[in-house]
């Protein structure tokens, strides 16, 4: 009888500290809005026509719907602006699909603009509350590389990424002329020095001025680093070597005559 309750507390002690690490390993996202679904006024130049709920710019940014990137485009202050893909006039099949990875709305954000335009090249900001100060957090995003429409020459692009004074840039990516770089999943690891920092997404990109570079960006995800801590998983281990001789206890008993 002893032997049983002892299992039972084991096993119950064991899913709790299981459901804790989970717990730890799950954590909340703490960017709003990481998949830009929430708008003012659907697609269109942000802080121009429409807003990108919780983000804030002042740059030659754009919200994108699903399928207008290479049909219609979006309005900005200069016209609407399109990127080369299957749906422009003439047909061309540079890979670019209809939304990103994450699925609907994302944003194109123009890394070189010409001196004299009147047009800023600025970041895409939001600010992070809730942050705990030392703590190692995980910034995971969608990103790729285009070019406008109507204009031509290869380009490369690139992001550079800011949690508070940390500063990480992605890899650099080659664009064909009239082409387009895949979507692709990027994690970047910063800690916090403060309990409200702000994050910010600036694309940089070559050649300046002539042939415009965007950067597309979705699904912006920060959350706490998912390893467990040393003590949960210390814990963890012991819940299962425990588990393990109880097994091993029942399985060398001897049989009853």
């Amino acid at each position: 009888m002893k032997t049983f309750r002892a299992r039972l507390l084991t096993t119950a002690l064991c899913t709790v500290i299981a459901a804790a690490v989970t717990q730890k390993t799950h954590a909340a996202n703490l960017v709003q809005n990481g998949s830009f679904e929430l708008t003012s006024a659907g697609g269109g130049q942000l802080s121009f026509n429409t807003i990108a709920t919780d983000w804030g710019t002042t740059g030659y940014n754009f919200l994108i719907t699903p399928g207008a990137a290479d049909t219609t485009g979006e309005l900005g202050v200069d016209g609407y602006v399109a990127f080369w893909g299957p749906g422009n006039p003439t047909p061309l099949l540079n890979g670019l699909p209809a939304t990103s990875p994450d699925g609907g709305n994302y944003v194109a954000l123009d890394s070189y603009l010409a001196p004299d335009s009147g047009i800023n090249v600025a970041a895409l900001t939001q600010t992070i509350n809730g942050l705990t100060v030392g703590q190692s957090y995980a910034l995971s995003f969608y990103w790729a590389g285009a070019q406008q429409y109507g204009f031509y020459g290869p380009t490369t692009d690139q992001l550079m990424v800011s949690l508070g004074s940390q500063t990480d840039n992605t890899a650099i990516i080659d664009v064909a002329s009239q082409g387009f770089s895949p979507w692709t999943l990027t994690t970047l690891d910063y800690t916090a020095t403060s309990t409200s920092e702000v994050l910010s997404f600036l694309a940089a990109g070559t050649p300046p001025v002539s042939d415009p570079p965007f950067v597309f960006l979705d699904g912006v995800s920060l959350q706490e680093s998912s390893a467990p801590d040393a003590t949960s998983t210390a814990l963890l281990f012991g819940c299962t070597a425990a588990g393990l001789g109880i097994a091993a206890r029942r399985y060398n008993r001897p049989c009853r005559q």
